[in-house]
């Protein structure tokens, strides 16, 4: 497919049909959005915006998300901008309603049969797929080594969706150099779609250089080839984007998290 086929795509089957991503929250398109609501560690935010949406529209729309969050209790949402949506100056619309933009990050789409090769790791680190909660605690370590932040919220969610999310639906791994967790990453699949995405990789500094990362997109792109997906999907950092891009993935836009916080 061609990168606007692919975008199209991806649209259509992830942020106008979006799933929700984890028990307990739920997705629904109200006037020209779809948007995700779950509990205060849950991700709550707007995915998608209908294309042509007037100025005027776009403030109503943005008034009417910021009651529904505000309503229900939670800290902070967000709104995924994506470089292609509409009206021009939707941003400068979201800044005045309170929103603060953070880093820009870059989707990126490979085919999974580009990315599902051999699983090659350096001599004394292994893969520990991630089935309890003993295995939550050795990711949420590897995540705050690779990122240096806490890890709370990270471990609320891959606990409820290791308990309760379908079959099929998530993986997540970690990177083992003895008994120190060194690199960690999560697939979130969705049934009925192309895609899966890849969320979460990252590598301890030490470590970094080695091809664990490499090897953790391996290690889910045999996996989802497996299920039956065909794209692996990425926001990527500007860390991450160039090893993508190095490694066969294509950017398709760029997406600005614009986040509301509701309480100080």
């Amino acid at each position: 497919m061609e990168p606007d086929e692919t975008l199209a795509l991806f649209d259509h089957e992830m942020r106008l049909h979006a799933r929700p991503d984890g028990p307990g929250t739920h997705v629904e398109r109200v006037g020209e959005v779809v948007r995700q609501t779950g509990g205060p560690d849950d991700w709550n935010g707007v995915v998608w915006t209908a294309p042509g949406l007037s100025p005027a529209r776009a403030e109503s729309e943005i008034t009417a998300q910021v009651a529904h969050y505000t309503a229900r209790g939670v800290g902070e949402f967000e709104w995924k901008l994506y470089a292609h949506d509409g009206p021009a100056g939707l941003g400068a619309l979201l800044a005045a309603a309170g929103f603060e933009p953070e880093p820009p990050e870059t989707l990126l789409v490979a085919p999974v049969a580009d990315q599902a090769g051999a699983v090659e790791l350096p001599e004394g680190v292994r893969l520990l797929n991630v089935t309890d909660a003993a295995g939550v605690e050795l990711m949420v370590r590897a995540h705050e080594l690779a990122f240096g932040t806490d890890g709370s919220r990270l471990r609320h969610r891959t606990l409820a969706r290791l308990a309760e999310a379908p079959p099929d639906t998530f993986v997540a791994v970690v990177a083992m150099a003895g008994d120190e967790p060194v690199s960690s990453a999560r697939m979130e699949m969705h049934p009925g779609t192309g895609f899966a995405g890849l969320w979460g990789g990252g590598t301890a500094t030490e470590w970094r250089g080695r091809g664990i990362y490499r090897a953790l997109i391996a290690h889910r792109a045999r996996i989802a080839a497996g299920l039956g997906h065909r794209f692996l999907q990425v926001d990527a950092t500007d860390r991450s984007a160039p090893i993508l891009r190095r490694l066969g993935f294509t950017a398709l836009s760029t997406t600005t998290p614009y986040v509301y916080r509701t309480a100080p």
